[in-house]
């Protein structure tokens, strides 16, 4: 069972992570950002906002809130410049921490229900498991633009949990 200490905890490791992609995605020019190195968005920055607008739909989702206005097709262009994005980042990981820090282990064990336009049906699924896939993702494709930056002679901060400042009680 997730508990409220793990959603602090992903959600200061999801803000940590992202802090450091902003530092170095904001100094990298566009031709950069958009060049498609064949993650499964194709650029870095389709991949940023792609990432961004997910995090978006999930937090409207757990809380009840209005769904973002672009469609999960039109996710890779969520944000039109990086410092549109960096700005609508840092504010979306204070929600999720602020979103962290309230909820409580009994909306972890309920159901959560929601209408999925990429099933095109009401899906109900354990709002626990919603939240452990929520993180994992954010993980997941943070990691394809941890490997991309590496290989274009970049060295991305750290990812390892251990490191993160302030790392609380869990490690």
């Amino acid at each position: 069972m997730l508990t409220r200490e793990y959603c602090i905890t992903m959600a200061r490791y999801n803000a940590w992570q992202n802090r450091g992609l902003r530092k170095l995605l904001q100094t990298m020019p566009a031709k950069e950002l958009n060049a498609d190195r064949g993650l499964f968005f194709g650029s870095i920055f389709a991949t940023v906002n792609h990432l961004l607008w997910a995090d978006t739909m999930w937090m409207s989702r757990f809380q009840g809130q209005p769904q973002p206005d672009v469609s999960l097709k039109d996710a890779v262009h969520f944000q039109p410049t990086i410092a549109a994005w960096a700005g609508e980042r840092f504010r979306t990981d204070g929600h999720i921490l602020l979103w962290a820090e309230k909820v409580r282990e009994v909306q972890l064990v309920s159901n959560l229900t929601w209408y999925s336009g990429l099933k095109g049906a009401e899906i109900s699924r354990n709002m626990g498991g919603c939240v452990a896939h929520f993180f994992n993702h954010q993980t997941h494709h943070r990691g394809q633009i941890h490997a991309a930056l590496t290989g274009m002679g970049l060295k991305p901060e750290p990812t390892d949990m251990f490191l993160m400042p302030d790392q609380g009680p869990w490690l």
